[in-house]
């Protein structure tokens, strides 16, 4: 993909994405760039490709409330006014498994900066990876045993049970598409090896991150969290901070909800993620490299994730993820979406590997 560009990533979402024709109205609801989340070119990147398609466009700042995310009755009545509303802004991700206007196209948008729009991520074919989305949905929700290991020593089996109608999902529209369907945790168990544990970007609190000196091993039994095993001070260290966490919020503490790993290969992360534990967690996940857990509260996607790098993920004795790299090709129709669209056979032979891992400084 040689004409790579964040014009070209902004059409993707409008044409693709959105599916948006000459004189719909866009509202783009934004996060300013002092929040150190999204960047202060994307709203100009999307607002000028738009106009170019004859679109008309308004944007609105939305700023960042991390203790009371809503939409005030100012907002919904802009957004009544609109076709299309894109979210560049942590709002549309906190709210998207909350109530949203009816009849109005909603997206949420993972690309977060210039870089991001300029990637493989934001220019592969969103078609291409809903398609891809389908395939692994269609291939899970028939699996009779899904065996997932990393290098680390994580070692979870369990037969999924897939919610695919609408109510398993977010019904908001997001780009670009980079996981499948979350997998219920419930019918898994296991051991999930751990460097750090984070928020899940549905609420915000003091000390969100917490690294481990040493990996630390989850034991999950059908979906509950029943104890971590590693370098006590470091144990301590976990079950402090599930206490703290699910004593804040009055969830259920060992709950473990559902589980995704990423489809998209051009989702890099060029940044530190140790620099903004926050940023990182919103925007690398669609990374093949990463497999995702919401635990802590029953729902999705929970307050504490976990992550785990470079997973050999078994359907059924087939590797649809080796080391952390996706192979696309091996899904039933998988040839078939990669010849028809090539910009995103590209990606995966060339994958970014790049997900934030910097050595601690």
């Amino acid at each position: 993909m040689s004409d790579i560009t964040p014009e070209r990533g902004a059409r993707n979402l409008l044409i693709n994405c959105a599916q948006a024709v000459a004189g719909d109205r866009l509202l783009i609801a934004y996060e300013p760039p002092c929040f150190g989340y999204f960047d202060a070119d994307s709203v100009g990147i999307v607002s000028g490709v738009a106009r170019s398609m004859g679109l008309s466009v308004d944007a609105v700042d939305v700023g960042f409330n991390p203790g009371n995310p809503s939409l005030s009755s100012d907002l919904l009545a802009r957004f009544e006014a609109a076709d299309i509303i894109l979210f560049l802004a942590r709002l549309g991700d906190q709210l998207r498994f909350s109530e949203m206007p009816q009849g109005k196209k909603i997206i949420v948008s993972f690309a977060l900066s210039r870089e991001l729009f300029g990637s493989g991520f934001s220019n592969g074919h969103h078609d291409a990876f809903m398609e891809i989305k389908a395939g692994i949905n269609a291939v899970l929700s028939t699996a009779q045993e899904v065996w997932f290991t990393c290098p680390l020593g994580t070692n979870v089996r369990g037969r999924p049970e897939m919610n695919l109608d609408p109510s398993g999902d977010t019904s908001i529209l997001r780009f670009p598409m980079s996981v499948f369907t979350p997998v219920p945790a419930h019918s898994f168990s296991g051991r999930v090896a751990l460097s750090f544990l984070t928020g899940t970007g549905s609420k915000y609190y003091d000390d969100y991150t917490i690294e481990f000196d040493r990996p630390v091993f989850a034991h999950m039994e059908n979906g509950r969290l029943t104890g971590f095993e590693g370098d006590p001070n470091d144990v301590a260290r976990a079950e402090a901070h599930y206490d703290r966490v699910a004593t804040q919020f009055g969830i259920d503490r060992n709950f473990v909800h559902s589980w995704h790993a990423g489809i998209h290969p051009g989702c890099g992360y060029p940044w530190n993620m140790r620099d903004n534990y926050e940023r990182w967690g919103g925007a690398a996940f669609g990374n093949p490299r990463i497999l995702h857990f919401h635990t802590c509260g029953a729902y999705a996607p929970g307050e504490i994730s976990w992550n785990v790098f470079d997973p050999n993920i078994v359907i059924d004795g087939t590797t649809y993820w080796e080391n952390g790299v996706f192979h696309a090709d091996r899904l039933p129709d998988g040839p078939g979406i990669l010849d028809r669209y090539p910009c995103a056979a590209g990606l995966f032979v060339s994958p970014d590997m790049d997900i934030g891992l910097r050595n601690a400084s």
